[in-house]
């Protein structure tokens, strides 16, 4: 019965949605104040019905109950607890399920924390939010009901995608989505703001902290996928721009553009119709990032099994809130002109610079990931497009993007000295480009990609402490910059952590790109062989059960100048219920460098083992983490914790008839 209630609840959830998007719109453009209300108490109850056909799916992965065909079709009785829950999420209808109850989550977050928000524009806001929610929870309703049941259930279940049995995995998805769906506040604010016809400093600042926690979760979200592809596919990459890792870095670089745009309008009150722009096109290509996943019209090895049908639903729902949304833009752009005015050289200029090559570069992304699908579509033909084309048209943006991002930042808004603002930068200059030449010396037979990655890393963290210094007088005394420091926003530091992590990403791709070792042979047990300074020892390869599969595990034995440095035990594991193997990769990791080793196929007495010596490797992760840390920092501002304050003016509410 519990699955029952959890179908009911969604239903009830989609006549709350409903009551949600029409009458707070229509209280808002009458000026009714209780019809407005009624957005808050909607958000929060949709939110909890959501809630409980959440815990309901839950419940039934944990308790093994077959006869709800997702659980007979994702979960299987021996499978681990936390793979039983995260099972939940693992295909098309869970996810979906999940989908729905972030968006609520954040409609029912304005509700709980928008008292500062005028009346009409919270009620404006909850009314597109509640509108997204009508749309997806029909689609689930009438294609992709979570809790349909089996009339004969089986004895057990035909388990859970062996690739996503993983922690990696099991946590991926919720940080993603949260980020995916997280941008829907900044469509929804967006959309109301077109709707009220007014864009100014203190929109920028409500919708700022909603686009910096869809940041902030994108790339916890990109990070955990990254890091889980490195380590469990056993092909040693840790980014292969497959269709489905685009479709989440696609929404990444427009809401990192969107965040420095909307620094612009609430600082200088410059850019808006750009800003509310970039705010459409954010949702957007999260909508895209749906579609791709959930259509089947591109394979990838991320994506849900789907038929068209439900490929075409989503791509109604990108149509009828990217196409409204773009057409509202257009009706109301006249309103979004502004008067301020900057020189070519002031720190707007650094940001519109900074958003230019952020949009270009999600363009290339774009096209690269749908390509193949317009050129057998529109010609007939077949293409792959992979790495190289986007290593090729992709980097030149970043690098641009790293140099200019020093200059911008410390650049002083309006008009800006050029001679002036490059004094504080002739530091951090000299010392790039002295650490670039130190690497091109020490480096033997290297690519010309380490020296370059390795001063581009420098001029972007030491720009970025340089303007944090400048900021709190650091060469004044110690006295007056630990106050200045005290007082910093804490947007501020959030800034200059940020950077700092573009920085040290920059270099540790550049370093791992351009030092990489790789060895690939055939090894015996007890037999030794070396690779770059380290020795390795495969001392056994034995059998072994776990819980839902069987494994052939190797041990070997790590050596760097004679000291021991421990075991590494890849394996190759089968699940029988799938019939499907997956690798796990035995690391050995240090902070400048990974042993990275993975076990093939057995050949006579011997077993094909490819070892890769990875510098830096572990810096990818790190550096993501650090840039996460700094949108926290930024998010825990007290400027975006309270917002701006309401306008003080008479509010003549009409009570409604």
């Amino acid at each position: 019965m519990i699955a029952e209630f959890g179908h009911l609840a969604l239903a009830l959830a989609l006549g709350v949605a409903l009551v949600q998007t029409i009458l707070p719109m229509v209280g808002a453009q009458k000026g009714w104040a209780n019809w407005m209300r009624v957005a808050i108490p909607a958000a929060n109850l949709q939110f909890l019905l959501i809630a409980f056909a959440f815990a309901a799916l839950v419940r039934a992965f944990v308790i093994s109950d077959f006869s709800v065909e997702l659980v007979a079709a994702n979960s299987h009785s021996a499978k681990p607890l936390l793979y039983k829950i995260s099972g939940t999420w693992g295909n098309h209808e869970g996810s979906l399920l999940l989908w729905v109850l972030i968006l609520a989550l954040f409609g029912a977050t304005v509700a709980w924390a928008g008292q500062q928000l005028p009346l009409a524009l919270r009620a404006r806001v909850l009314a597109v939010q509640g509108s997204i929610g009508v749309a997806f929870l029909t689609f689930m309703l009438f294609t992709s009901n979570p809790f349909t049941r089996l009339a004969n259930p089986p004895f057990d279940g035909n388990d859970l995608n062996p690739l996503l049995q993983d922690p990696g995995l099991a946590f991926h998805p919720p940080f993603l989505y949260l980020g995916y769906v997280g941008l829907s506040m900044a469509f929804s604010f967006a959309v109301a703001a077109l709707i009220e016809g007014r864009v100014d400093a203190a929109w920028a600042r409500w919708v700022r902290p909603w686009t910096l926690a869809a940041w902030l979760f994108l790339t916890i979200g990109i990070g955990l996928g990254s890091w889980w592809a490195y380590y469990e596919l056993g092909w040693g990459g840790w980014w292969f721009w497959d269709p489905v890792e685009n479709a989440s870095f696609m929404p990444w670089l427009i809401s990192a553009a969107l965040l420095h745009s909307a620094i612009v309008v609430e600082k200088r009150e410059a850019l808006k119709s750009w800003t509310i722009l970039l705010a459409i096109l954010a949702f957007s290509f999260s909508l895209i990032g749906t579609f791709i996943v959930r259509s089947g019209v591109i394979t990838s090895v991320h994506a849900f099994a789907s038929d068209p049908t439900r490929g075409l639903f989503v791509l109604g729902i990108l149509v009828v809130f990217t196409g409204g949304a773009l057409t509202l833009y257009a009706i109301r752009a006249h309103s979004l002109r502004t008067t301020a005015v900057f020189s070519m050289v002031s720190r707007e200029s650094g940001l519109v610079m900074n958003n230019l090559l952020l949009v270009t570069a999600t363009a290339v992304v774009f096209v690269g990931t749908l390509w193949p699908l317009i050129a057998e579509l529109a010609f007939g033909q077949k293409l792959s497009v992979g790495p190289p084309f986007f290593d090729i048209a992709f980097t030149p943006f970043m690098v641009a993007l790293a140099m200019i991002l020093p200059f911008g930042a410390i650049l002083p808004w309006k008009r800006a000295n050029t001679a002036r603002s490059l004094r504080h930068l002739t530091g951090p200059i000299a010392l790039s480009l002295a650490l670039g030449a130190l690497v091109w010396s020490i480096q033997t037979g290297g690519r010309l990609l380490a020296p370059i990655g390795a001063a581009l890393a420098a001029w972007v963290v030491l720009g970025a402490l340089a303007d944090f210094a400048e900021r709190i007088r650091l060469f004044q005394s110690p006295a007056t910059a630990l106050r200045r420091a005290a007082n910093l926003p804490r947007a501020d530091w959030g800034k200059a952590v940020s950077h700092t992590g573009f920085g040290l990403i920059i270099f540790a791709i550049a370093a791992i790109t351009a030092w990489e070792v790789e060895d690939i042979r055939l090894v015996e047990p007890g037999q030794r062989y070396e690779i770059g300074p380290y020795a390795l020892r495969l001392e056994k390869v034995e059998q072994l059960r776990g819980p839902n599969y069987v494994s052939e595990q190797a041990t070997l034995t790590l050596w760097q100048n004679g000291r021991n440095l421990g075991t590494l035990t890849p394996e190759k594991r089968f699940y029988p219920v799938q019939r499907m193997p997956t690798t796990e990769a035995g690391l050995n990791s240090g902070f400048t460098r990974d042993v990275y080793v993975v076990i093939g196929d057995r050949q006579g007495e011997a077993w094909a083992v490819r070892t890769f010596i990875k510098p830096f490797a572990n810096w990818i992760w790190g550096a993501a983490i650090i840039m996460a840390l700094g949108g926290l920092l930024s998010l825990s501002d007290r400027r975006y914790r309270l917002g701006a304050p309401a306008a003080k003016r008479p509010v003549s509410a009409v009570p409604a008839e």
